[in-house]
Parts: C-alpha cells; structure tokens; sequence
C-alpha cells in the first residue's frame, strides 16, 4: 500500500519502445527457468495441514533439437533447509538443492520430446499472440475471460521464454483485459522489484471461464521492460475445511531469464 503504481497502459508503451530497440538476435527462445510453490490440500476432519511444494524446474532446447530437463527441490526463501517433496504419493523431506529430475536429449530430439506448442514460435503481434495463447495454451473453451489468459499466459511462459517483442505483445494484451488493476510494488519472492496487477474472483456458476470466488490472480511485471516476473493464486476467503485462511497463497510462479 501507499508504493508508485504504474498503469499497464505506460508499461505497454515502455515495453514496445524496448521492442522496437531490439535486434534480430533478440527473439523468443525455447525453453524456460521456473522458481514454484504450490500448496497441496487435503480435506475432512483427519486431513493433513497445508503443504508448500517448492521446485525450480529448468527447460532448453537449442538450435539443433538437443535439449535437457532438469527439476531441483529447493526454496530460495529459505537457502540450506530441507525440503518438502512428493514422493510417490507421500510426503518427505529432501535435501536443499536435490535433483528430482535431469534428463538430456540429443541433436534432433525436439520433435520427438517437445510438444507442439514449445515447437511453434509465439507471435509478436498482440491479437495474433491472444489466437496463439487460445489454440496451444487455452483448453477447449479457448480463452474468454482474464482469468482464463492470465493462465494460458502462465502455460506458455513454463515453454517459453519471450523476447522483448514477444513481451511487448503479452504486455499490451494485459493492458486491453478487463478487470486487472494495478496494485503498486513489491518485491517477488526472488528478491525483485516489480508492479503488481490483481484480478479478484467472481461468481462462476453459469461457466463464464472466471476465477473461482473467492480467489485473487495476481501478475508481476517488471516496471522497466515489462518482463513477465511471477504470477500468484491468493485466496481472499477462508476455506474451513483445507484449514486455509484468507490472505494466504495458493500458489506462485517466478520466472527467471
């Protein structure tokens, strides 16, 4: 409360200046780097409190179609402890920093491995880009609501990692959604500065493609170039019986370069 709130509309002109300044070497680039926690509820009277699942997940593929994947247990909010995993259906403690998962493919592996959406380039142009995120990323309703984009968005950024035309796109259609609203700056759990833009839930009985009630989207973007920084599922109501309490996260994303 009381920070410099940036409206999307300037932040969309900033980062369509950067597009602009930007060279033929400056495109999407396949792949990604993803810092997540999740929250996994379980329900009744015997459930088990809230658990916070962090992992760090990084994707590339280059030019020749070879590639690796690599899935690490850690939470950089808390360096060095333990962490809480999955393991087959059970919960226990790993090591910081354990590998989960590393795998390497080579030359030529891409259009065996990767999907068709990591395989065909984003557009730059904004309405394009909203067609591209509906058909790849959108589900069978395509994408008819705010709520409905920002997660398309937040499926293509785990595939992706835009340059700064791409951002400029993804940016001015954040700028054209209804119900996003700016909320000033903060700091993301990785330590960076960034604008924040918040989607409040509604009532979503008649299947409208809105968040649920109750809940609170929120998106962080860097205020200089625009740069998709985190996303963020809030709940803004208690729910009994998950023993969730409003104001607490229900999920996160953080994007890295």
């Amino acid at each position: 409360a009381g920070t410099p709130v940036v409206s999307l509309e300037t932040l969309a002109r900033r980062a369509e200046a950067r597009a602009r300044a930007a060279g033929a070497a400056d495109g999407p680039r396949r792949g990604s780097h993803l810092q997540s926690w999740y929250l996994s509820l379980e329900s009744g009277p015997d459930a088990a409190p809230p658990v916070t699942v962090p992992e760090e997940r990084i994707t590339r593929w280059n030019a020749d179609g070879s590639g690796s994947e690599m899935v690490v247990a850690t939470d950089p909010r808390h360096p060095g402890r333990p962490v809480i995993h999955d393991g087959n259906g059970h919960w226990r403690t790993v090591s910081d920093g354990k590998v989960l998962h590393h795998k390497t493919y080579p030359a030529g592996s891409e259009a065996r491995h990767s999907g068709l959406s990591a395989r065909t380039a984003p557009p730059t142009d904004p309405a394009a880009l909203r067609d591209h995120l509906a058909l790849l990323y959108g589900g069978a309703g395509g994408i008819s609501s705010t709520p409905q984009l920002l997660e398309a968005l937040s499926a293509f950024r785990q595939e992706w990692t835009p340059g700064p035309r791409e951002t400029a796109a993804i940016v001015r259609l954040l700028a054209e959604a209804d119900g996003l609203r700016p909320a000033g700056t903060v700091t993301d759990r990785l330590g960076r500065r960034g604008q924040a833009y918040v989607h409040d839930g509604a009532d979503d009985r008649h299947g409208t493609g809105g968040a649920a009630n109750g809940m609170r989207q929120m998106v962080i973007l860097d205020p200089r170039t625009g740069e998709l920084l985190g996303s963020e599922v809030i709940f803004t109501e208690a729910r009994p019986g998950f023993g969730i309490k409003a104001g607490e996260v229900m999920s996160y994303e953080a994007w890295m370069p």
